[in-house]
């Protein structure tokens, strides 16, 4: 089986930045990614006090990776995206059992309605 270029691709990387010896900026490529995490994990990281700024690009709609790229008051900016992708794994495991649990309590009164008739 042969494989494709982006599976080749390693899923992160980090972009180096010239003449600069500084961790509290820095820009991310996430491959394989798109608009879907680039939002929502801009949106966490700018929630995050030891932020200055986060924003991300597409380069082109049929590039699937996005740019990311992340400054902050003097804080590591990979300490950061990691507690950004920590907090929004838990905000989406938070989600899933929600949904998990409304479905649930539907069915539940789909059975009962349909028992009563």
């Amino acid at each position: 089986m042969a494989d494709s270029a982006e599976q080749r691709t390693a899923k992160l990387e980090v972009l180096p930045i010239e003449g600069a010896d500084d961790e509290t900026c820095c820009t991310f490529v996430l491959n394989g990614e798109d608009h879907t995490l680039g939002n929502a994990l801009r949106h966490i990281i700018m929630k995050d006090p030891s932020t200055s700024f986060c924003g991300y690009t597409v380069p082109h709609p049929s590039e699937h990776r996005i740019y990311l790229r992340i400054q902050t008051h003097g804080e590591n900016a990979a300490d950061v995206l990691k507690r950004g992708l920590t907090r929004l794994d838990t905000t989406c495991q938070h989600v899933m059992d929600k949904f998990d649990i409304s479905v649930a309590y539907f069915l539940d009164q789909q059975k009962a309605a349909m028992a009563l008739s």
